[in-house]
C-alpha cells in the first residue's frame, strides 16, 4: 500500500512538477477522503429513513413498506422504496411561491444541507480514518453544525407564509433553548478529555477496565441532556415543534417541494446520525472496545475482543440511532411550553451544576481516590 501511494506521488510529481505536484496530491488525496465519507453517508440516510419506518411498524404492531423492490427479487421487498422516493423528489417540479424572496427561498435548503454534511470532515471514524484532525475539532464541529439553523430561519421568512414563519420562529426558540445546554454538556466531556480534539478524547477513555473506563458513567447526566438536546436540534419527536403537522402543517417547509424538500430531510437524518456520533465519541469511547479488560487482553483465547476498531464504532453510533426511532414511536409530542421549560429551567441548572461536580471529581485529592482515580487519575 506504501509503496502504491508512493508510486502515484512520484507520478504527480513527475506530471506537475516538484511544487505542483504536492499540491496535486493534496488535492486528490482531499478530494478521494470527502467521496470516500459522503458516498457511505448518503446511502446511510437514504436507508436510515426506511429502517426508521421498519422499526416504527414493529414497534406498533404493524408492517412497514414492503412492497418496491428491486428487478422483481421478492427478497429485496422494501429495499427498493428509498430509491423510488429519492427519484419521485427529484422529478417532482420546484414552486416557488407569489410573493417570495425566490434568491433566499432556493438559498436556504443549501444553507441548511452544507453543514450537515461538511461537518462529517472533522469526524475521526478511527485514529487513522479522519480528514481533518483538528486540534480544535469539537469547537469546529459545534460552529459549523450552528449554521444548520440559518437555513430554517431563512426558509420561514422567504416563504412569504405564516405558517412556515411560525415554524421557523419556534426552531430559533428551541435551538437556543438546546444548544446552550448542549454545549455546556460537552464543555463536561472536554473537561474530562482535556483535549478538544477527538480523536484524543477517545484515547483518554482507554483504561484496562473497558466501558467502566468511558466517560458515560461519571458523566451520566451531561450524557442524557446532550443526547435529549442532540433530539431538540435536530427537530425530531418529541421536540419537532418547528414541524408540527397538526399545527401548523408541516412549519418551515411547507412551501417546499421536490429537490429542496428533499435537501431539507437529508440534513435532518445526517445531523441525526451526527448526535449518535459525538455522543459515542464523547460519551462511549469512540471506536473502543467495552470489552478491552486487561485480564481479557492478556488472554490469546480472548485477545481478539478486545481490539479496537470501527465495527465497535458503528456498533454504537447504530445503537444511538435506534433510540432515535424508540423515543419517536413512544412519546407523544410536548407542548411549546414544556419545551422551554425543560430546556431552561431544568437541562442548564443540571448541566451547570454537573460541570462543577466533574470540576471536584479532577482536583486533588479526589482524583487519585477510586473511582475517581480511574477516569481522571491519569
Amino acid at each position: 500500500m506504501q509503496e502504491a501511494i508512493a508510486s502515484m506521488q512520484g507520478a504527480l510529481g513527475g506530471l506537475f512538477g516538484p511544487v505542483w505536484g504536492a499540491h496535486a496530491w493534496t488535492f486528490g488525496k482531499t478530494l478521494a477522503g470527502v467521496v470516500a465519507i459522503l458516498v457511505p453517508l448518503l446511502l446511510l440516510v437514504l436507508y436510515y429513513q426506511i429502517i426508521e419506518r421498519w422499526v416504527i411498524g414493529w414497534i406498533q404492531v404493524r408492517r412497514g413498506p414492503n412492497r418496491v423492490t428491486f428487478f422483481g427479487i421478492k427478497w429485496l421487498r422494501g429495499w427498493g422504496q428509498p430509491v423510488a422516493d429519492a427519484i419521485k423528489l427529484l422529478l417532482k417540479e420546484q414552486i416557488v411561491p407569489a410573493g417570495a424572496s425566490k434568491a433566499l427561498f432556493l438559498m436556504a435548503p443549501v444553507i441548511a444541507a452544507a453543514p450537515a454534511l461538511g461537518v462529517w470532515a472533522l469526524v475521526p471514524f478511527s485514529p487513522e480514518l479522519v480528514l481533518a484532525n483538528a486540534d480544535a475539532g469539537m469547537l469546529a464541529l459545534l460552529a459549523m453544525t450552528s449554521m444548520g439553523v440559518y437555513g430554517i430561519i431563512i426558509a420561514g421568512w422567504a416563504s412569504n407564509s405564516k405558517y412556515a414563519f411560525l415554524g421557523s420562529l419556534r426552531a430559533t426558540a428551541q435551538v437556543v433553548s438546546y444548544e446552550i445546554a448542549m454545549g455546556f454538556a460537552i464543555v463536561g466531556a472536554l473537561m474530562a478529555g482535556q483535549s478538544m480534539n477527538l480523536i484524543e478524547i477517545v484515547q483518554r477513555q482507554q483504561t484496562d477496565w473497558g466501558l467502566l473506563g468511558w466517560f458515560a458513567l461519571p458523566l451520566f447526566p451531561l450524557f442524557i441532556v446532550h443526547f435529549i438536546a442532540g433530539l431538540a436540534e435536530t427537530n425530531r419527536a418529541p421536540f419537532d415543534m418547528a414541524e408540527g403537522e397538526s399545527e401548523i402543517v408541516a412549519g418551515f417547509h411547507v412551501e417546499y417541494s421536490g429537490i429542496a424538500f428533499a435537501l431539507f430531510f437529508m440534513a435532518e437524518y445526517a445531523n441525526m446520525i451526527l448526535v449518535g456520533v459525538v455522543s459515542a465519541i464523547l460519551f462511549l469511547g469512540g471506536w473502543l472496545s467495552p470489552f478491552d479488560f486487561a485480564f481479557l487482553r492478556s488472554s490469546p483465547a480472548t485477545a481478539w475482543i478486545t481490539v479496537a476498531g470501527f465495527h465497535w464504532f458503528a456498533f454504537k453510533i447504530a445503537f444511538m440511532m435506534f433510540l432515535f426511532l424508540w423515543i419517536r414511536a413512544s412519546f407523544p409530542r410536548f407542548r411549546y411550553d414544556q419545551v422551554m421549560r425543560l430546556g431552561w429551567k431544568i437541562f442548564i441548572p443540571v448541566t451547570l451544576v454537573w460541570i462543577v461536580v466533574v470540576g471536584v471529581m479532577m482536583m486533588e485529592p479526589f482524583r487519585g481516590w477510586l473511582p475517581f482515580s480511574l477516569w481522571f487519575g491519569r
